[in-house]
C-alpha cells in the first residue's frame, strides 16, 4: 500500500515538472478547463438553448405582462402644417422572462446582468399613430436582467406622432397630443400591456421655447379591432401643451394694433387730401403681408380658422371700409364746388351728428331761414345803394345812368336819351357800372364760398363721426378677440 502511494506521488511530480525551465516560477495549468468570469459563466448558462423568437413563458396559456412607461426629455418640434409632434423620450419597458432566472449565490451574489437586447426576446411595442417609418427600429440598448427573471429595457427614441392640431385660438391655442403604444402582433392573451404609472416621468424634461407643458397622463385601453376577435391592450400617453404667446405678441399682434392706429389717424386728415386713400391702401397691404406670413405656418385646412386670422380679417375689413368712406367724404367735400346747396335731409343729419359729438357748426344751420333773411338784406342794401348813386349823379350833373341788368346795358332816365361819349360825366357813369358788376361778382363768390364751406363742414362732421365709430370698432374687436375670447377658451378647456 505504501508503495502505491509513493509511485503516485512520483507520477504527479513528474507531470508538474516541465522539461525546460524558462523562468524562476513554475505554474501548473490545467489546459482542459478554461478560466471564466462569473458574468461569462452566467451568460453562457442563460443563453444555452435560449430562443429569442418565442415568448419567454413555459406555459403557452400564460401571457407576458409588459409594463410600458415614458420618460419625456424634450418636445423637439410641433409641426402645425403637417400636424406632427416630435418628442425625445426614454421608452421604459419591463416584463418577466421565465427562462432568465438564476441563484445569485452561485455567482458570487451577481443579481443583475446586462445583456444585449438583440440576444433576448423583446416585445413588439410600436407607436400606433407614428408619422415615421418602422425600418430603423429602436436603439439597441442593453437590457437589465434580474435574477428573478425581470427584464428592464429603456431605449432612447425620437417619436414622430400624429397630432390633430386645432388652430382655432392661434396664437393662444392649447393642443392635446396623444401617443398610443402597444404590441402590434400579440393580442392581450399573449402579451398584455400595462402602464407603469398614471403619469409621465418629467425628471429630465427640458422646456421648449415655443410650447409650455401643462399636463401629462397615461391611460391603459383595451380595444378590439376588425381584423381579429381578440382584444389588444395599449397605453395612451397624453400631452397637454400650451403655446407661449410672447413671440407672436411682439411680432404679430403689436404691429397689427399699430397699423390699426394708423388707420384711425387717417380720419384726422383733411377730407380734401388725397393722402387719406393712400394711407388706407398702404395699411391694407401691410395687413395682407401679415396674413400671408401666418398662412404659411398654418395647415391648409377648412376645418379651423385661426383667431389671429379672424382678427386680421376684422381689421382689414375696417381698413377697407375706411378707404371706401374716405372716398365718400372726399366726394362730399368736392360737391361744394358744383354750387349746389345741402339737401334738407342731409342738412338735418349733419346737424344731428354735430350735436352728438358736441361740435359747433359755423356754416350749416337747421333751416335756411337765416340764409333767406341774409339774402333779402343784401338785395335791399344793393337797391338802396343803386338808388342813392342814381340820385346823386342826377342832381349833380343831370346825366343819365347806365345800369347793368342780367349782363346787358339798360339806359336809365329818359327813354329817348342817348349815350354821349363826350359827356364829362361818362367816366363816373362807367365807374359806377363797373362797381355794380364787381359787387354782383363778389356776392356770387361769397355765395359759392358759403356753399363750399357748408359741404366741407359736412364732410368734416361725417369724418369725425366715422373716426369715433372706427375707434369703437377697433377697440371692441381687439379686446374681445385678443383678451376675452382666449380666456373663454381656457375656461372651457379646464372644465
Amino acid at each position: 500500500m505504501l508503495l502505491y502511494i509513493t509511485l503516485a506521488l512520483i507520477g504527479v511530480f513528474l507531470l508538474c515538472v516541465p522539461l525546460k525551465v524558462t523562468s524562476e516560477y513554475q505554474i501548473c495549468i490545467n489546459k482542459s478547463t478554461p478560466v471564466m468570469t462569473d458574468e461569462q459563466r452566467l451568460y453562457t448558462v442563460l443563453m444555452k438553448d435560449y430562443d429569442r423568437n418565442t415568448r419567454p413563458v413555459f406555459n403557452a396559456s400564460h401571457s407576458v405582462n409588459v409594463s410600458v412607461g415614458i420618460t419625456l426629455t424634450q418636445i423637439f418640434d410641433v409641426d402645425e402644417k403637417n400636424q406632427v409632434i416630435t418628442t425625445n423620450i426614454w421608452l421604459d419597458q419591463e416584463w418577466i422572462d421565465e427562462k432568465l432566472t438564476w441563484d445569485p449565490a452561485q455567482y458570487n451574489g451577481l443579481s443583475v446582468l446586462r445583456v444585449p437586447c438583440k440576444s433576448l426576446w423583446l416585445p413588439d411595442i410600436v407607436l400606433y399613430n407614428s408619422a415615421e417609418d418602422y425600418t430603423q427600429g429602436f436603439m439597441e440598448a442593453l437590457a437589465m436582467v434580474s435574477s428573478n427573471g425581470n427584464v428592464f429595457w429603456p431605449p432612447i427614441v425620437k417619436l414622430r406622432s400624429t397630432c390633430a392640431i386645432d388652430i382655432t385660438y392661434f396664437p393662444f391655442d392649447d393642443q392635446i397630443c396623444r401617443m398610443k403604444v402597444g404590441s402590434w402582433a400579440y393580442d392581450g392573451f399573449q402579451v398584455d400591456v400595462f402602464n407603469r404609472s398614471n403619469s409621465i416621468d418629467l425628471s429630465n424634461f427640458v422646456s421648449n421655447g415655443e410650447w409650455e407643458l401643462i399636463d401629462v397622463k397615461a391611460v391603459r385601453n383595451v380595444v378590439k379591432y376588425q381584423c381579429c376577435p381578440e382584444s389588444f391592450p395599449d397605453v395612451t400617453f397624453t400631452l397637454h401643451i400650451s403655446r407661449r404667446t410672447l413671440y407672436y405678441t411682439y411680432n404679430v399682434i403689436i404691429p397689427c394694433v399699430m397699423l390699426s392706429v394708423l388707420t384711425l389717424l387717417g380720419f384726422w386728415m383733411r377730407p380734401d387730401s388725397g393722402e387719406k386713400v393712400t394711407l388706407g391702401l398702404t395699411v391694407l397691404l401691410a395687413f395682407s403681408v401679415f396674413m400671408l406670413l401666418i398662412a404659411e405656418n398654418m395647415p391648409a385646412t377648412s376645418s379651423f380658422v385661426p383667431l389671429i386670422g379672424i382678427y386680421l380679417t376684422t381689421v382689414m375689413a375696417l381698413t377697407s371700409m375706411s378707404v371706401i368712406l374716405a372716398v365718400v367724404t372726399s366726394n362730399i367735400n368736392q360737391r361744394g364746388f358744383k354750387e349746389t346747396d345741402l339737401p334738407s335731409f342731409f342738412r338735418g343729419f349733419v346737424v344731428f351728428l354735430s350735436k352728438i359729438m358736441c361740435m359747433k357748426l359755423a356754416h350749416i344751420h337747421t333751416d335756411n331761414m337765416d340764409e333767406v333773411k341774409l339774402e333779402q338784406l343784401r338785395n335791399g342794401m344793393r337797391d338802396n345803394y343803386t338808388r342813392h348813386m342814381k340820385t346823386t349823379f342826377s342832381n349833380d350833373s343831370g346825366c343819365n345812368l347806365i345800369e347793368y341788368e342780367n349782363g346787358e346795358h339798360r339806359a336809365a332816365g329818359n327813354a329817348n336819351a342817348r349815350f354821349n361819349p363826350e359827356d364829362r360825366n361818362w367816366e363816373l357813369q362807367e365807374i359806377l357800372n363797373r362797381l355794380q358788376i364787381l359787387i354782383l361778382k363778389e356776392e356770387e363768390k361769397e355765395k359759392s364760398d358759403a356753399l363750399a364751406k357748408r359741404w366741407m363742414e359736412a364732410s368734416e362732421v361725417i369724418d369725425r363721426f366715422l373716426f369715433w365709430v372706427f375707434v369703437l370698432g377697433t377697440f371692441v374687436s381687439s379686446i374681445f378677440l385678443l383678451m376675452i375670447y382666449p380666456t373663454i377658451k381656457k375656461v372651457s378647456v379646464d372644465s
